[in-house]
């Protein structure tokens, strides 16, 4: 790991332990030279000069040899002769948007510098990390950009921000500021792929060839959404899981973003992740600053598998913070599914006896709980508890739930307001809103302005006042809506297109606040299900619910989406009944439990009603997940294979001695032959195989019913060959055992 500054070659290198990334300097120029695997470098310039027609002019009367149009630029800005999508756009004193930055100064520092307000990945003391600072300067405006990119030892990611200075003695506004920009020359054999979805069916995977055109992945709904992730994947079109060459953005932010993929005429591509310049601007005053949000970069050469490698490591360790970082995740049971709205002390009385009895963790009191709360209509904002409901409060239900050996847990979602509440009726201006336009609800409620302190502290205090009077060791914190109207009845006429990133700046002030101080507590972003799935929220929360579809086939694609970029200990997967609420499917019991064992496992149905066989079921399932979760929640995942018949993952443990197959069948068929999968991962050694019966699973040491000792090296090449399907929506789980 290092960064290398040649000034006699006009060449900065930074370099992991596998992958290096080049920067050029040409005429003050800052240039994109080369991004992928390690190389030892030439001592020639690497980056071709050449000028093709009078249609590409040149911004240098005294050299005409080259075009910015064509150049690979680092940096691009706006109104020079690049026609391409720039990566900085200000507007100036004199209502012009053309800049000229320049290099003036590189600087080395040691250590990962943090980004003022906003979520970012982190150093801890005796990581080598190391950052360049490069700063560019447009002389007319007198404003400084200074590109910060930094690199771990020991992670093959690059991360990089931006900070923009004015430094002149007027305001000045930014249009559009990326956090991340790189041109490949000449180059355009890509296909992109990225996660779209909706509600429910949260970040399905699509691949797309790049064609010569602009493609724009990106959300205009104040978060990162349902609709599409913050993640972007430029691959070469033979990449598939297990090989390849693969580039990877993902944006560390909750709000707003855009990534875009261009190819100009010329085959060269353009690959960019910031902020949105959708309804954006921000105004710089003179001796301020602006931040970007950061961008997590990676290659690998080895498949999606590597780049989701990559991307596991650094967010499990560098970027989730906190006790729970490093903590065997607990098996929860939460109500929402089981009650919906419609519960009373002894009926959450009657599941945490169940789930005490199941020896389950965590028993978590979802929505209903607060207000006048008996539907979705009333009470957001009125963060005092439903007497109705809870006579005893929450002191009582907590006090019952920690006398059953359950840790206590509670949902929030302070972000909104219901019309119909008490704080909307006593502050009608604090929601997003703009005068003289109607107020769109969704849910029944509208979104509270976090852009203003007031607002913030509301909620600080709201919380703030239940966390510290109850033992609460776990908070689902949800958010149901996506903004409409957006303004502030605070902000100046000037400033209302900062609304939406003020609005997330205010969220992640609270969010640090609230955290920080509850250190001890397990938080769980939530977003009706996956909407914000996005390392902004990892950063203060380790886990996020994947999505609000529970049913178990479902899931599977979901769940397979997720992990392209976010580990599995970060997705909270839990069983629920059967019908499915959401799709009506009947799953068995099995199945849906093994669908929820290769992530972060927990419970969302009514254990009340199930029979005696099923809850001996459950409780042989959670001493079984206990036993394994450790290897589960910090093993290296694996996407094995994935088509509309049939998925597999395979998890390998921290010390390479355990691999977990998990194995799903979508629709049976008759007279099909038997699936067999190559392992492709399996360390050198022999293997004993087990196929693990989790409904009768008990004891601790579990017989082999093979003895067979199977070489690496087989089940790799040759590979494993499934049973066959006993029904629809099968599953199986087997244990690779290294001798």
């Amino acid at each position: 790991m290092g960064i290398i500054i040649n000034d006699k070659q006009n060449r900065i290198h930074l370099f992991t332990e596998n992958t290096s990334y080049v920067l050029e300097v040409f005429e003050g120029e800052l240039l994109h030279a080369y991004w992928g695997s390690r190389l030892e470098l030439p001592e020639a310039f690497m980056v071709p000069i050449e000028n093709m027609s009078s249609f590409y002019p040149n911004p240098n009367g005294d050299n005409k040899t080259y075009s910015l149009d064509i150049l690979p630029r680092e940096f691009p800005d706006f109104g020079r002769s690049d026609y391409r999508n720039p990566a900085i756009r200000l507007r100036l004193e004199d209502g012009s948007s053309i800049t000229k930055f320049h290099v003036s100064s590189f600087e080395l520092s040691k250590g990962k510098p943090v980004v003022p307000g906003l979520p970012a990945t982190y150093a801890e003391d005796g990581d080598l990390v190391e950052t360049l600072i490069v700063e560019l300067i447009d002389d007319k405006s007198s404003i400084h950009a200074y590109l910060y990119y930094s690199i771990f030892e020991t992670y093959d990611v690059i991360t990089r921000h931006v900070q923009i200075v004015n430094k002149s003695q007027t305001n000045v506004l930014v249009d559009l500021a990326m956090s991340a920009s790189v041109d490949f020359y000449g180059d355009h054999d890509f296909e992109m792929i990225h996660f779209n979805g909706s509600w429910a069916r949260e970040r399905e995977l699509s691949r797309v060839s790049v064609s010569k055109s602009t493609h724009i992945i990106e959300s205009r709904r104040g978060a990162s959404s349902h609709m599409q992730n913050p993640l972007v994947l430029l691959a070469r079109p033979s990449t598939t899981d297990l090989t390849g060459d693969v580039y990877g953005m993902n944006l560390v932010y909750s709000g707003n973003y855009k990534a875009v993929v261009e190819v100009n005429s010329y085959d060269s591509t353009r690959y960019q992740m910031g902020l949105n310049d959708f309804d954006f601007e921000w105004q710089i005053e003179p001796g301020k600053s602006f931040f970007t949000p950061e961008v997590v970069m990676t290659f690998s050469n080895e498949g999606f598998n590597g780049m989701s490698y990559n991307y596991h490591r650094l967010y499990q360790n560098r970027l989730c913070r906190g006790m729970y970082r490093d903590k065997e995740r607990p098996i929860l049971i939460n109500n929402w599914e089981a009650t919906y709205f419609d519960f009373d002390a002894q009926k959450i009385k009657d599941i945490v006896d169940v789930a005490s009895d199941l020896e389950m963790e965590v028993f978590v009191l979802d929505d209903g709980w607060f207000g006048k709360r008996n539907s979705d209509t009333t009470s957001l904002g009125d963060w005092y508890v439903n007497k109705d409901k809870l006579p005893d409060g929450l002191t009582g239900i907590s006090r019952y739930t920690e006398s059953k050996e359950l840790s206590f847990g509670l949902w929030f979602e302070p972000e909104m307001v219901s019309l119909e509440s008490e704080l909307y009726k006593k502050h009608p201006d604090w929601c997003l809103h703009t005068e003289g336009h109607s107020r769109s609800e969704g849910r029944n409620q509208l979104v509270l302005d976090l852009s203003r302190e007031d607002v913030q502290n509301y909620i600080i205090e709201s919380l703030d006042l239940i966390l510290k009077s109850h033992p609460i060791k776990y908070v689902k914190w949800d958010m149901n809506r996506n903004m409409t109207e957006v303004g502030s009845k605070l902000l100046l006429a000037s400033n209302q297109r900062e609304v939406s990133h003020r609005y997330i700046l205010g969220l992640y002030r609270i969010l640090e606040t609230i955290t920080q101080k509850y250190s001890h507590i397990l938080f769980e972003s939530c977003s009706g299900g996956g909407g914000r799935f996005d390392p902004g929220m990892l950063y203060y929360m380790p886990q996020t619910w994947t999505s609000d579809n529970t049913d178990a086939h479902d899931r599977i694609s979901i769940q397979y989406g997720t992990s392209y970029a976010y580990p599995q200990i970060t997705m909270g997967a839990h069983v629920s009944m059967s019908p499915n609420h959401q799709v009506g499917r009947e799953i068995d019991l099995e199945r849906r439990t093994l669908t929820a064992m290769m992530a972060n496992m927990g419970y969302e149905l009514d254990l009340t009603v199930l029979t005696s066989h099923e809850c001996e079921q459950l409780k042989n399932h959670i001493r079984y997940y206990k036993r394994i979760r450790r290897d589960i929640q910090f093993g290296r995942l694996y996407r094995i294979h994935h088509d509309e018949k049939r998925t597999a993952f395979m998890i390998e443990s921290e010390d390479q001695k355990r691999y977990y197959v998990f194995y799903y069948r979508g629709l049976n068929r008759p007279n099909i032959t038997k699936m067999t999968l190559p392992l492709y991962y399996l360390s050198e050694g022999g293997y004993q195989i087990r196929k693990i019966d989790i409904d009768t699973v008990i004891e601790d040491s579990i017989p082999h019913e093979d003895e067979t000792v199977y070489p690496a090296s087989y089940l790799n090449k040759k590979g494993y060959t499934f049973d066959y399907q006993k029904h629809d929506f099968d599953g199986q789980l087997l244990v690779f055992t290294k001798l």
